[in-house]
């Protein structure tokens, strides 16, 4: 449900280039792509997993794929391909700095991959529905992802639920997202003792590596 404001409409109709995460996340710009020159979509051949249902829609595909960092590499190699295509002048300072992406990304991957290979637990719950590709990236299991907006917070029925998984599977945290509801989750804290961290989106004010490295050290330090 987010609105354009006219100066991003303009700024979208005078670029050469608009490059999309994809996936279903732009639905709102509607028909403003039509007047931008080039669109670059990062989900080009993407194979997605499917989304939450949410109340009037079939299932949706999960757009939050940037989180694992094998698909940000597939998202890269779209948008320099796109790139050597528009600017081909520029290939080679293209080609240079994909390079280097690649190497951090598999870097980052190689990280997880040995931070987290040895918890204690590798059962997540999340107030977030959008951390099943982080989740697969590095062999976690997401026993309930809670969406938590303004006016749609867990029911008690859901709480309840929650609460016995917590429960069930010992949990010793649950996760939140950086900028989501914290609501639910300090109920389900006070009954269970579960400590609640938080887990970054990477879409606010972090660099895309910051927040993966912070999740990654997060989920270390509340399941290790």
């Amino acid at each position: 449900d987010y609105t354009l404001q006219v100066s991003q409409m303009r700024a979208v109709e005078s670029a050469d280039a608009v490059i999309l995460n994809g996936g279903g996340l732009e639905d709102f710009l509607g028909d403003v792509l039509a007047s931008a020159d080039s669109v670059i979509d990062t989900s080009k051949d993407m194979e997605l997993s499917c989304g939450h249902q949410h109340e009037g829609h079939d299932h949706e595909h999960d757009p939050h794929f940037w989180l694992s960092p094998e698909k940000a590499k597939q998202m890269s190699q779209n948008i320099y391909t796109e790139l050597c295509e528009l600017y081909p002048n520029y290939q080679g300072e293209f080609t240079v700095n994909f390079a280097e992406l690649l190497a951090k990304l598999n870097a980052l991957q190689a990280y997880g991959e040995e931070e987290l290979s040895n918890l204690k637990n590798r059962h997540l719950i999340t107030f977030h529905d959008g951390f099943s590709y982080f989740a697969e990236s590095f062999d976690l299991h997401i026993l309930k992802a809670v969406e938590e907006e303004s006016g749609s917070e867990a029911s008690a029925k859901e709480l309840i639920e929650i609460i016995d998984l917590v429960n069930e599977h010992s949990l010793p945290a649950i996760f939140t997202e950086c900028n989501g509801s914290t609501a639910a989750a300090t109920v389900i804290s006070a009954e269970t003792g579960a400590k609640v961290y938080a887990l970054d989106m990477a879409m606010g004010g972090s660099s895309y590596f910051d927040a993966m490295y912070h999740n990654i050290r997060t989920v270390k330090e509340a399941l290790g």
